[in-house]
């Protein structure tokens, strides 16, 4: 019974980060570079592992360090060793991809006051074991991954008309140009808004339905 629990905690340290309590999309954190950096898609993804790889190392860290820390200091800690990690990644770049690199920009140096990852290691990290804590990074991460990716695919197609550079419609097509600009990150974010907070309501709304059908029939 005991495993049986632990593994539907350790799935659902996971999985809220997907859709429940996704960063982007019900949390509303991130959104600078969930709105700047994703005119394309692999902007997109690029910030989204650049973000996984500070938050999922952070979370580990303090989550070690948890006993250690006084409490007095400890937001100062928790910056100290997100950018530490942000550093890693802002070298990594530099060096592996500076193409990807300079299309960021400075965005990666602001992945230090990005509040979902300090939000997790006051909320979460500090508080669990290093297993929960990595779950828990793990999914909001992905979450985060997703959104970003799903707006820079928004955003590209139709300011582009391509998908990772492919191209998708041919010369014929006559780009958005305005969704490659800083207003189209509005408009993407906006329209993924009202589908999750529609398909949300939708779900809700079905399932009151079958509770109250159960309440009538049982």
């Amino acid at each position: 019974m005991g495993n049986l629990e632990d593994n539907a905690q350790k799935r659902a340290d996971f999985v809220k980060g997907l859709w429940n309590e996704n960063p982007v999309f019900v949390a509303l954190l991130g959104m600078c570079p969930a709105l700047a950096v994703t005119n394309s898609a692999i902007n997109g993804l690029a910030m989204g592992l650049a973000t996984t790889f500070v938050l999922l190392c952070s979370s580990i860290l303090v989550s070690l360090a948890r006993n250690v820390i006084p409490k007095q200091v400890r937001i100062t800690s928790y910056i100290i060793i997100i950018a530490t990690f942000v550093t890693v990644v802002d070298f990594g770049l530099a060096a592996l991809a500076p193409a990807i690199h300079k299309e960021l920009g400075a965005f990666i140096a602001l992945i230090v006051v990005n509040c979902l990852i300090l939000g997790r290691q006051e909320a979460f990290a500090s508080k669990n074991p290093v297993g929960r804590s990595i779950l828990d990074a793990l999914g909001m991460s992905v979450g985060f991954t997703f959104a970003l990716l799903c707006i820079g695919i928004i955003r590209e197609v139709l300011g582009n008309g391509s998908l990772f550079n492919i191209s998708l419609f041919g010369a014929n097509y006559e780009p958005w140009v305005v969704m490659i600009l800083p207003p189209g990150g509005f408009f993407a974010l906006g329209f993924l808004l009202l589908f999750f907070n529609w398909y949300e309501a939708r779900k809700k709304k079905r399932q009151d339905a079958l509770t109250e059908n159960e309440r009538i029939n049982g």
